[in-house]
């Protein structure tokens, strides 16, 4: 038997997987879940001092992980990442699109720049990362898991001044189904994650602008981005092989359906 009962492994060791928005959050987490199952982790974001903290504290834990500085709205440095840390640590089998950012604002007062800036990262860098590093593993013929992290925006909008990003969200959503059929005779699966209201600084903002948004939800309370590290092994593990073009939702009963 190929596959012996239950194939359910969550082993990571001598994987590398690039973490981009990793300076805090869910992505400061998803390199530590990453780490302890053996992968590599290069952690990507702009606030360096934030990576070099996370990249001490996963060593610390007996991980193994790089900081690389990224600027997600930068087109070139987004091209340019998987060649710098292949270049460094060798060549990467994941890749967690986690960065994003919102726009707080209602869609007629968006700015040029605001808008041009959540494109950048919610769209263009998932995108270019992508397609980047998938071009470096059609090359040579590796496996590539990517995770794409979407929102329960992307499905629901209650008109409270986050059109762009919802709009956005979407976007990762179909993205993340074009390219797992576009890539699907090759060794590269395509997913993605749909958090609704998980703590996170991005959320910290939300609710002092809002109040407290929990009062409104069926469970009363905020997510935990612990509720999500079985979904991520699921997907970049051998647990995952054939599943690829899936956007999970993880929203704790939030929205409606």
């Amino acid at each position: 038997m190929p596959y012996p009962l239950p194939n359910a492994s969550h082993d990571l060791t001598g994987q590398l997987a690039i973490i981009t928005g990793a300076s805090s959050g869910l992505g400061a987490r998803f390199a530590r879940v990453l780490a302890a199952a053996g992968a590599t982790v290069a952690v990507c974001a702009r606030r360096v001092d934030r990576l070099e903290a996370l990249v001490a504290d996963i060593t610390a834990a007996g991980g193994k992980a790089r900081a690389f500085a990224l600027d997600a709205a930068d087109q070139a440095q987004c091209v340019g990442l998987a060649e710098r840390v292949e270049a460094e640590l060798g060549p990467v089998s994941i890749l967690i699109n986690n960065a994003g950012i919102p726009d707080a604002a209602r869609a007629h007062k968006v700015s040029l720049e605001l808008y041009n800036q959540v494109m950048a990262v919610n769209v263009n860098a998932p995108w270019l990362l992508s397609t980047s590093l998938a071009a470096r593993r059609l090359a040579d013929g590796g496996a590539l898991r990517i995770v794409n992290m979407a929102s329960m925006a992307a499905f629901e909008y209650n008109g409270h001044g986050a059109a762009l990003y919802s709009m956005t969200k979407a976007a990762v959503v179909r993205m993340t189904e074009v390219l797992s059929v576009e890539w699907a005779k090759f060794p590269i699966n395509v997913n993605a994650i749909a958090p609704g209201a998980f703590a996170s600084e991005m959320m910290d903002g939300m609710m002092s602008r809002m109040g407290d948004i929990t009062q409104h939800f069926r469970r009363k309370r905020l997510g935990d981005p612990a509720m999500m590290d079985s979904t991520l092994l699921y997907l970049v593990s051998p647990a995952g092989e054939a599943v690829t073009g899936t956007i999970i939702k993880i929203d704790d009963g939030q929205s409606n359906r």
